[in-house]
């Protein structure tokens, strides 16, 4: 992955890519939302990103030092302010969940408590037409975390994303990241 070809939306902290992967550091309280139930919009998260047209795969593997309420790291597409899909680790409770918030025009939520989880994870956001899969992978196996709906007249840039609401300073490494075409999602 040529991490120096990749576009900032809200540049980190700090940001240096070396033989082990990106290396990124959060702003204070950054985060992806709109709207739904907590009322407020932030489109201040680090995504760093690359444009992705059609159907596609998007995988990275990372691992983080999670420890505040919802700090998160993961993957990302976006076409606009309002039409965004994260996925990845969110720490909630003193707990790592897997997460994904859609948002067509109002963001949602979905997660589910990862309690093995062990400082990494690997994660793949497929899209194909009107459809997005997300899948993380336990073991050998990967598992669907999510199947959503997004609009597939919207072109995309897709890239890795890391947050940190509560505080700054979260250290993450993307290991890699490949954009490649859609990997099968036929088993689903």
């Amino acid at each position: 992955m040529d991490w120096s070809a990749m576009h900032w939306l809200n540049p980190p902290a700090k940001a240096c890519h070396d033989a082990a992967g990106l290396h990124v550091t959060t702003g204070d309280q950054t985060d992806f939302w709109h709207g739904t139930y907590y009322g407020f919009q932030h489109h201040n998260g680090h995504f760093l990103h690359q444009a992705a047209s059609g159907d596609f795969s998007l995988e990275t593997a990372f691992r983080a030092a999670f420890s505040q309420q919802y700090d998160q790291a993961g993957l990302m597409i976006r076409a606009d302010a309002t039409h965004w899909v994260k996925c990845g680790i969110e720490y909630v409770g003193d707990t790592a969940h897997l997460a994904v918030v859609v948002t067509n025009g109002m963001s949602d939520w979905s997660q589910m408590p990862l309690p093995a989880y062990d400082g990494q994870l690997r994660l793949r956001l497929t899209r194909v037409g009107d459809a997005v899969w997300v899948q993380y992978q336990a073991g050998e196996v990967w598992k669907m975390l999510r199947l959503a709906y997004f609009p597939p007249e919207l072109a995309v840039d897709a890239g890795v994303m890391c947050c940190s609401p509560s505080r700054a300073g979260l250290e993450v490494v993307f290991e890699e990241m490949a954009l490649t075409p859609p990997i099968s999602t036929e088993a689903y």
